[in-house]
């Protein structure tokens, strides 16, 4: 008796090929752009946006956990370093695993969810888009609460915010790349995920 497989094969192969991209991006320079000593732009969110088009939440929840793992592995210096990893790091390497982690991994599941609720209710172009959109707008929320809710009341924190306020702190240490990584995010979902759906790569829900 067969059993029907929850990925297609196509569906695997571009999963497999959004992993490949992930451990590129976070491996190598080219996946991320450094804006300061803290933080850099990552390209991590968009094989998250396209694996969440092409295979939904869960699909999508599997390439952000893995860029979940790589980017906890960068607060060791494994790949591009991140050097608020590594001070995150020093203060507890617990907290700093969920606070990597479970962001990456929430962001493909609920950004497959909002795809699957676009899907087939507008424009291919248009509901990719917004899917890149919120792969990189989902990323930011997530990583700067559990940042803020996990090491608020820490030194590192306190250093860095300045006496701002929560919302003030956001808004001035993630306001430029956050900015950038939605627009590009935004831009290539919308044609890799359109030409994927034309060339039937991804199949499409009647």
């Amino acid at each position: 008796m067969k059993t029907k497989s929850f990925f297609g094969t196509r569906q695997l192969v571009i999963m497999g090929l959004m992993t490949a991209l992930v451990i590129i991006f976070s491996m190598t320079p080219i996946g991320s752009i450094p804006v300061n000593p803290e933080l850099s732009i990552t390209l991590n969110v968009i094989p998250i946006a396209i694996a969440a088009v092409a295979c939904g939440p869960i699909g999508g929840a599997i390439v952000g956990g893995i860029f979940g793992i790589f980017s906890y592995l960068q607060c060791f210096g494994i790949g591009v370093p991140s050097g608020l990893g590594a001070a995150l790091v020093n203060i507890s390497p617990v907290l700093t695993f969920i606070q990597r982690f479970i962001p990456r991994l929430l962001d493909g599941f609920l950004t497959g969810l909002v795809f699957s609720f676009l899907n087939n209710k507008t424009k291919k172009p248009v509901s990719c888009g917004i899917t890149g959109f919120c792969a990189a707008f989902f990323n930011t929320l997530l990583f700067m609460s559990a940042l803020v809710v996990l090491f608020w009341n820490t030194d590192k924190l306190n250093e860095l915010r300045g006496g701002k306020n929560v919302i003030w702190f956001i808004i001035t240490f993630v306001g430029f790349n956050a900015l950038l990584e939605m627009v590009v995010c935004t831009v290539v979902t919308s044609a890799v995920g359109t030409a994927l759906f034309k060339a039937r790569l991804i199949p499409s829900k009647k």
